[in-house]
């Protein structure tokens, strides 16, 4: 394949002067494309054009693919070889050809193709392009789907390189796919094996199609009379011009591959499927997508794919995960099962009933994450950072039922011998093995945790301390217009309640009800009247907090919160042995907080109201296991002898 690639991609040779090398890929891939397709369109070519004499538009589809298999045609008189034969009328022979495919052939227009065909031909570059291609037999027969496929990435590896861009935004390593395949494909082994199978995949982020390919590949490779229907959406132009490209060689539905904004316009709003997959961008926004996306989140009710809740608009990931979740199957139609690559923040990020919380509630709750896979780092080209495959289920075995799967595969990889960009390692077959043996197997082994979906729950409880302040009535006189009349209400003169209150004196009050009585009094020498709530808030108004101070209750005698001192503690759904998750809380948080808060904070309280539920999977955590430090006498040992040998190569200066 790379001498194949190397080839193509030298015929890029011919552009120099006339485009820079961050433009090579515009021309290289759609010709490539349009080679591609004039090889597939070669041995049917001449009944084609028989049939477009007596059928048009849907008569002429459903004929070419009764004769011919093939989803799409051409019923240009033209081909490369006959192209060749008039170079003076190359210009307009290759328009003309390129505007006889079918109308499901929408690829070239997304590159721009015909303005560069014309410039091309401008600065007498187009002919040599077009005869170079020529040379390339790209049929089948020579270069099978597969190789065509990773053709394509190749060229859009070498394109990325050249215009400085991160090739991994296009596509994902074959390795990494191979993996999500086989470990969607576990739960199904026996049925993938029945002849006949049909099945389908879709991918929302499907750039130019490597994991719809390879869950091909992996079913042929296992039932060769199996078939796997291929689904797909993609927001950019080019890779959705090579995925239907290369969905059009394998036979598949090219109807099947849409352009468009996953998150703002499904363009599969009706369809679900047997398995999902994806690996949608980490880390990017989407506010481009976010008007579309609060309203469906807002309209779509409660069975709507954003209606568990929104992530920050700086990272889309989560609601990749979400539409996922309900692009699968429905269980009363047989289930799905759904696989997807994401950066560990998905893990943990966002307090308790925030938009990411929230989601991972709803997951978790209606026990549809089957197992979580930690990636080794640099097995993407585009990031070293750590990665995470979660496999998704509706329809678990009953073993896994109200549980999940953790498995760290961190050092499960082999070194690459050249790294590509990030790219420096590989889950090569063995590891893969390994892996998918270790979800198999099921059982808690050092790489391998099993937890009960409740085990990541955790109640937020808002801990309170009373409110302790001292009184003063002096200062009532630095109080600002918008306090007083707050205490002594809105158009009302204030002089006549300072004058009173200068009468109070400066002495300090630690009770608020010694110091309501004090300033009531003179008030009422004054002639002047104040509710029970206005004399509260007078007495908050001229408050210090003082410690030794006794606490400010409510009109109800309750102790009222210092807004400085309260906390929040987090207390797992598992503590003291708890197993009910939430039904368990009240008892749950009594125990905690009799344990973990009272014996430090003896007045403090958990006001209830104010309890939150939150999810989180501390994977990290889970699989951490302590390495004590060196001895000291070891590490005085290792400075001693630094320091000795820095001491002679000082005096080998000095000498």
């Amino acid at each position: 394949m790379s001498t194949l690639g190397n080839f193509v991609w030298s015929i890029a040779d011919q552009l120099r002067g006339v485009y820079r090398p961050h433009q090579y890929g515009g021309i290289i891939l759609p010709f490539t494309i349009l080679r591609r397709l004039d090889c597939l369109l070669e041995p049917t070519r001449d009944e084609v054009r028989a049939l477009a004499k007596k059928y048009d538009g849907g008569a002429m589809d459903i004929q070419v693919k009764r004769k011919t298999g093939l989803a799409f045609y051409n019923t240009s008189q033209y081909d490369f070889d006959r192209l060749l034969e008039d170079p003076e009328g190359l210009r307009a022979n290759l328009i003309d050809y390129i505007s006889h495919f079918s109308g499901n052939i929408d690829v070239f227009e997304r590159f721009g193709f015909e303005t560069e065909i014309n410039k091309l031909d401008e600065k007498n570059r187009l002919y040599l392009i077009v005869s170079k291609f020529a040379e390339v037999d790209l049929h089948p027969d020579t270069v099978p789907n597969a190789a065509m496929g990773d053709l394509y990435e190749h060229l859009i590896y070498k394109f990325a390189e050249a215009s400085n861009e991160e090739a991994g935004e296009h596509y994902t390593p074959r390795d990494a796919i191979r993996l999500m395949v086989d470990l969607l494909f576990a739960e199904e082994n026996d049925s993938l094996l029945e002849e006949g199978v049909i099945r389908s995949i879709y991918d929302p982020t499907v750039g130019t199609g490597g994991m719809l390919s390879v869950a091909e590949e992996r079913l042929l490779e296992r039932n060769p009379k199996a078939r796997l229907r291929l689904y797909g959406q993609e927001i950019n132009d080019q890779s959705y011009a090579i995925c239907k490209s290369d969905m059009i060689g394998k036979g598949q539905d090219v109807n099947n591959i849409k352009l468009g904004d996953t998150l703002a316009h499904d363009r599969f709003y009706n369809k679900t499927f047997d398995f999902c997959m994806s690996n949608p961008p980490y880390g990017v926004d989407w506010k481009a997508s976010e008007a579309a996306v609060k309203e469906e989140h807002k309209k779509g009710g409660p069975n709507g794919r954003f209606a568990p809740g929104l992530p920050s608009v700086s990272d889309g990931q989560m609601l990749f995960l979400t539409h996922l979740a309900h692009k699968m199957r429905p269980a009363h139609e047989g289930g799905g099962r759904a696989g997807i690559v994401l950066n560990g923040s998905p893990l943990f990020n966002g307090a308790a009933e925030s938009g990411p919380s929230q989601i991972r509630r709803w997951l978790l709750e209606n026990d549809l994450v089957d197992a979580i896979i930690a990636l080794p780092t640099d097995i993407f080209f585009n990031t070293g950072i750590a990665t995470y495959i979660w496999i998704l289920d509706n329809t678990k075995q009953p073993e896994r039922r109200g549980k999940v799967q953790l498995i760290d595969a961190t050092d499960m990889w082999t070194k690459m011998r050249k790294g590509m960009g990030s790219k420096r390692k590989e889950i090569d077959v063995a590891a893969r093995e390994q892996i998918v043996k270790l979800y198999d197997a099921f059982t808690e082994t050092k790489s391998s945790k099993i937890l009960k979906n409740s085990d990541f729950g955790y109640w937020t409880i808002t801990v309170e301390r009373p409110l302790r302040l001292n009184f003063s009535a002096s200062r009532a006189a630095d109080l600002g217009g918008g306090a007083l009349a707050k205490v002594f209400g809105k158009g009302t003169d204030p002089a006549p309640f300072l004058a009173a209150l200068a009468r109070v004196g400066d002495q300090i009050y630690l009770s608020q009800e010694n110091f309501i009585e004090a300033t009531l009094e003179k008030f009422v020498e004054a002639g002047l009247k104040l509710s029970k709530a206005q004399y509260r808030h007078l007495a908050k108004a001229v408050g210090e907090r003082d410690d030794s101070a006794e606490i400010v209750t409510d009109s109800k005698g309750n102790p009222e919160p210092d807004p400085y001192k309260r906390d929040t503690e987090n207390v797992p759904f598992t503590y003291n042995g708890n197993t009910l998750g939430d039904a368990g809380r009240n008892e749950t948080v009594k125990v905690y907080f009799e344990a973990e808060v009272v014996p430090h904070v003896p007045d403090a309280w958990v006001d209830t109201k104010k309890t939150k539920v939150g999810y989180e999977i501390p994977f990290t955590r889970l699989f951490y296991t302590y390495i004590p430090p060196r001895p000291l006498e070891e590490i005085d040992k290792d400075l001693e002898a630094q320091i000795a040998k820095i001491m002679g190569l000082l005096r080998e200066i000095e000498a």
